[in-house]
């Protein structure tokens, strides 16, 4: 069952960490900053929700989403076994054999052993989302990490605001003052460590592939981690020349 990915310690600590950024940014910070009452906390606290829950449902999609097997039928093109009798194994089709699952794989295509079979266009196994970031689930993975980065860089923003306006003139309240601490170190590392993250993946992508591999040919269904019907069946990779 798929639903069964989410019975994980790390997914289980990733959700734990997203409630817990979402309510100290809203119920914490912004309350002491703004107040949740006026105009401008409540427009914020709807901007914050709407950027926490596409990060849920995000996170979702890239749980639940087969990473993509190879096929059963999958055999190496005809041209690649010409290939493989003129150049050396590694780039041949007995480089391509995969010896735990005694069958061909296709380029790019990459044996998990935490999943226990080949992934189509392997990423890498991530235990934060307890499965495979590969072929189906690529474009879920980088639009998550673009929404996690943009709600932790907004929860920094609000934090280092709620401290600038703050009067610290007080020492009653020490363990308050630790938490300012804590939080203005934590979430903004959360921030760094996102979108560098998220940036190495953009740049894999362009070096790599092409944008429209990932995203698709309709800019207007980028940002959505759902719109895959642009997806063939993860074997055959063309390229430009190929296509001319």
């Amino acid at each position: 069952m798929k639903w069964q990915r989410f019975v994980s310690v790390p997914v289980f600590l990733a959700i734990i960490l997203l409630g817990f950024v979402y309510y100290v940014t809203i119920f914490i910070f912004l309350e002491d900053w703004l107040g949740l009452q006026s105009s401008a906390g409540s427009l914020n606290a709807l901007i914050f929700t709407l950027l926490a829950s596409l990060c849920v449902f995000s996170f979702s999609i890239c749980v639940l989403t087969e990473p993509g097997h190879v096929p059963s039928t999958y055999v190496p093109d005809v041209e690649d076994i010409g290939a493989s009798d003129q150049g050396s194994t590694k780039t041949g089709v007995q480089g391509r054999h995969c010896d735990k699952c005694s069958a061909y794989k296709p380029p790019r295509a990459h044996h998990c052993r935490s999943c226990r079979r080949c992934i189509l266009k392997m990423d890498h196994h991530c235990k934060w989302i307890n499965n495979c970031v590969g072929y189906r689930n690529y474009k879920a993975f980088l639009v998550l990490l673009l929404y996690a980065t943009m709600a932790t860089i907004y929860s920094s923003v609000v934090i280092i605001s709620c401290a600038v306006q703050k009067d610290w003139n007080f020492t009653e309240k020490i363990p308050l003052k630790i938490f300012y601490i804590v939080s203005g170190m934590m979430i903004p590392g959360l921030s760094l460590t996102l979108g560098t993250l998220l940036g190495w993946h953009i740049y894999l992508v362009i070096h790599n592939m092409t944008t429209i591999e990932v995203f698709g040919p309709n800019m207007l269904k980028w940002l959505c981690p759902t719109a895959v019907s642009h997806l063939k069946d993860g074997i055959a990779f063309p390229t430009t020349r190929d296509n001319s």
